[in-house]
């Protein structure tokens, strides 16, 4: 059950996940695209949001600024966690404000202010799940991509709950995060997500 668990930690990492949700945004959105525009916004994203923070996180571990693979120790987020929303806040407003593409943008600015909050808490001493905020966030998108576009993903939306519930449990029985730090990652990763509709999903309708 503990491998179980674990292999969605790894299938889940966050910063697969807007990977995935780009991925899954140009899934649904393919023909209203030229595909010049689908390779260049989903390089700027693959570059800025994986290759760059993993070349940066082995950076930081040869400098001995960063010991752990999983960010454990509070003080070890800090500059991973600030490097990262400037990479994000690059994508927004170099990348996808010029490719005009809203549904990507406000689901981006979504993932920097939730970035923003862990980054907070992290600075006053506490840890939230990043897996869990992730996981979280990609759930919300996808039910904000099903309403915009009038289309049934229910199977895939239970699914990603059920992916967070699995997360979640993996995050616990690790010990890497006490209760209130998963709850605190997924209303981190919720909460931006849901405030942004009232933008541009909500006006829509």
């Amino acid at each position: 059950m503990k491998k179980f668990l674990l292999f969605f930690s790894y299938l889940f990492n966050p910063l697969l996940i807007p990977t995935y949700a780009t991925l899954f945004y140009f899934f649904v959105t393919l023909n209203y695209f030229h595909k010049h525009e689908v390779y260049l916004a989903f390089i700027e994203v693959l570059i800025l949001t994986l290759l760059l923070p993993i070349s940066l996180f082995y950076l930081f571990r040869s400098l001995g600024i960063v010991r752990t693979k999983m960010l454990l120790n509070k003080r070890e987020r800090r500059l991973p966690l600030a490097f990262y929303a400037i990479l994000l806040f690059t994508l927004i407003k170099h990348s996808l404000a010029n490719l005009i593409i809203p549904e990507l943008y406000y689901y981006f600015l979504g993932v920097l202010i939730s970035i923003l909050t862990a980054l907070t808490l992290v600075i006053f001493n506490r840890k939230i799940s990043l897996h869990v905020m992730g996981v979280s966030s990609l759930t919300l998108f996808v039910i904000s991509i099903a309403t915009y576009y009038h289309t049934n993903f229910l199977a895939l939306i239970g699914l990603l709950i059920l992916c967070c519930g699995l997360v979640a449990s993996a995050r616990l029985q690790d010990d890497e995060h006490s209760l209130s730090g998963v709850v605190s990652g997924a209303l981190a990763g919720v909460i931006p997500q849901v405030l942004l509709w009232f933008v541009w999903l909500i006006p829509v309708f």
